[in-house]
């Protein structure tokens, strides 16, 4: 009987913590949503003002002094930040898309975005995933520096059609178009096995050009299927994906048969490997080059989620990266993805 009581006090201690939680994240959200709306009034007021009576932009260092002078606990008014609200507001204010959107995520978040960010459909990607995966200001800034915008529009899986819906935007963000192993110190005609070799021995610079999400679980992952035997070059886990993600590296051009050897890979694990609560594996192959109209063929074949990206040894970016991005119409489809999930 005591045990009986124990536990429903603990239940109801739960719940009771379970409720003061939910109404403190309701709390902080209605009181963000008003800032950023003071905010935007803020610089709506001072774009206002400057265009009724010809004020430049000394007329916000005098506001700032005033500002701080009548609310001296106050923080947010420093001049340049006052400054950031109106050029906010003048950002935003014709944008039926995106204004409602940045009362979602922080102010400095929005400062990043707006700062760092080119065009309303790049700026809508990173509000839409900062409200979604809750990114901190650092996390955000790192991801924007990454260019995780254009990779995740340029990479190439079958993840459409392989992966529920709940799955494949992230799924997406987990696999780049290309990464940069400028850590790896290899010898000029290295080999398969000793770029392998260079990312297990620089394990953490590894994980961090994966992503972050990502833990190490072993290289050279033995299966047995019959009398063969089966050895994966990296197998790593997805912590927010629940997934474990194989990985084959290759030095050459992309070729077909490497989607059908994943595909056997990807078909043995989650067979042998896969824990019930786990979701499927996902496989990853790593090559030095690509042709991106023969692995878009490649792919359409497989019914097991696999995407296909290149490496490179030094850090630097195609100029032309812009001019290989989709349209902008394919961009606004693209980005569809996080309304539906």
């Amino acid at each position: 009987m005591d045990e009986i009581k124990t536990l429903s006090y603990l239940q109801l201690i739960s719940e009771v913590k379970a409720l003061i939680q939910k109404k403190q994240f309701q709390t902080i959200k209605q009181i963000n949503a008003e800032t950023i709306n003071l905010y935007w009034e803020i610089g709506e007021e001072i774009y206002r003002q400057q265009e009724e009576k010809g004020w430049g932009k000394a007329i916000v260092q005098v506001l700032s002094k005033e500002l701080q002078k009548e609310f001296p606990g106050a923080k947010g008014y420093s001049a340049a930040n006052l400054w950031r609200m109106r050029n906010f507001y003048l950002n935003y204010r014709d944008s039926e898309k995106l204004a409602p959107l940045v009362r979602e995520i922080s102010w400095s978040n929005n400062i990043v975005i707006m700062e760092k960010c080119k065009d309303d459909l790049q700026r809508e990607f990173y509000i839409q995933m900062t409200i979604r995966y809750g990114w901190t200001k650092r996390i955000l800034t790192n991801f924007i520096e990454a260019q995780t915008y254009e990779k995740y529009l340029l990479n190439q899986t079958n993840f459409d059609l392989t992966l529920p819906e709940e799955r494949r935007s992230q799924a997406k963000l987990a696999v780049k178009d290309e990464y940069t192993f400028d850590f790896a110190e290899l010898s000029p005609e290295y080999s398969e096995h000793e770029l392998e070799l260079q990312l297990v021995n620089h394990i953490r610079a590894f994980l961090i050009e994966m992503g972050g999400d990502f833990t190490f679980v072993g290289n050279q992952y033995h299966l047995v299927v019959g009398s063969k035997d089966l050895y994966i070059d990296l197998l790593l886990f997805h912590r927010r994906l629940r997934s474990l993600i194989a990985i084959e590296l290759k030095i050459g051009e992309f070729e077909a048969e490497y989607a059908g050897k994943m595909q056997l890979y990807l078909t043995v694990l989650d067979e042998q490997v896969k824990l019930p609560e786990e979701n499927p594996f996902i496989g990853i192959i790593i090559c030095k080059s690509k042709d991106k109209t023969f692995v878009e063929y490649a792919l359409k074949q497989s019914n097991v989620p696999i995407g296909v990206a290149t490496y490179q040894l030094s850090h630097s970016l195609p100029e032309n990266m812009k001019d290989i991005l989709p349209n902008p119409e394919e961009i606004v489809e693209r980005l569809r993805i996080f309304e539906n999930e």
